[in-house]
């Protein structure tokens, strides 16, 4: 009894219960306690009468999550299956295995997983969706437009694709479900890539001389400045998950002022992924590109 006793009360007293009132009624409003499903007991039923003795109001609010399970069983040191964070790192990157392992792995109930899974999500989704195609749209950019970004057509079909995933992943970040806010907010990713390999962008011979290079010209414009306004949104909504990645994406997209950080920090859903919004003093119009390194280097077996 001591011993929890002496536990749960921490997440009160870390929020300033009982020396920074106005600390801590800023941040009690807001408690959510994340726990494993096998302490549910202590935290359930200890730890709200505990509150209720002391008067504390309101009852955080609990999300309980299951156990990650490889080969269908818990990880335990007497089987020797146990799969070290800081190994996977080393494979996939912070970013990457943020990504794949929130991707995959739903929040609430127990969720099996292998390096071969997180293996397959990282080169479908991280190298060879958004990865390759960042590298895609700024080479155009670079050899089409003189490395400056088109503006995006206000009327695109995109439009629509991004205000969808918007709705759809801040519902799901709502209700603690990553993998669902995930799995929406790279659904922009998708529909970019299709759009791309359907309009062929480097087919297009543009230019000023000719009508027919006018109308090429106009059409590149049209596919990579929507493509690019795309990105951006993704990557905002992606961003929380993965920061760094994101901090690169907007270096790479010319939205560095004063720095792709400081830029990235500045955003707010909703006004900052509207369609064609400026962030800051940056507008994704006439920003220089620069032609993106890989993002996320294809894992071979």
């Amino acid at each position: 009894f001591y011993v929890w006793y002496d536990a749960l009360i921490n997440y009160a007293t870390a929020a300033g219960y009982g020396r920074d009132e106005d600390s801590f009624n800023s941040w009690w409003q807001n408690a959510y306690h994340l726990i494993g499903k096998d302490i549910i007991r202590f935290h359930c039923v200890y730890w709200p009468a505990m509150l209720m003795a002391a008067d504390i109001s309101p009852m955080p609010k609990m999300r309980v999550h299951g156990w990650l399970l490889v080969g269908g069983d818990k990880m335990s040191k007497s089987k020797l299956n146990q799969i070290a964070p800081a190994d996977l790192v080393e494979d996939f990157g912070v970013d990457g295995f943020r990504y794949c392992l929130l991707r995959d792995n739903p929040f609430g109930p127990d969720s099996d997983f292998s390096y071969e899974e997180l293996q397959q999500r990282y080169n479908s989704d991280l190298a060879n969706g958004l990865g390759n195609l960042l590298g895609r749209i700024t080479t155009l950019v670079e050899s089409k437009c003189g490395g400056i970004a088109p503006a995006p057509d206000p009327n695109s079909q995109l439009v629509a694709v991004c205000e969808k995933a918007y709705n759809e992943a801040t519902a799901a970040w709502e209700n603690f479900q990553p993998s669902r806010a995930l799995e929406a907010s790279f659904e922009i990713i998708n529909q970019v890539n299709e759009m791309v390999t359907a309009k062929k962008p480097w087919e297009l011979k543009g230019g000023s001389n000719t009508e027919e290079e006018q109308a090429a010209q106009a059409k590149l414009d049209a596919i990579l400045g929507d493509s690019l306004e795309a990105i951006r949104i993704a990557a905002i909504l992606l961003s929380p998950v993965i920061p760094e990645t994101a901090e690169k994406i907007f270096d790479a997209i010319g939205l560095c002022d004063p720095s792709p950080s400081e830029c990235l920090d500045e955003c707010r859903v909703p006004n900052s992924v509207k369609w064609g919004a400026n962030l800051g003093s940056t507008s994704l119009a006439r920003a220089k590109i620069s032609k993106s390194k890989p993002l996320f280097p294809r894992l071979e077996n």
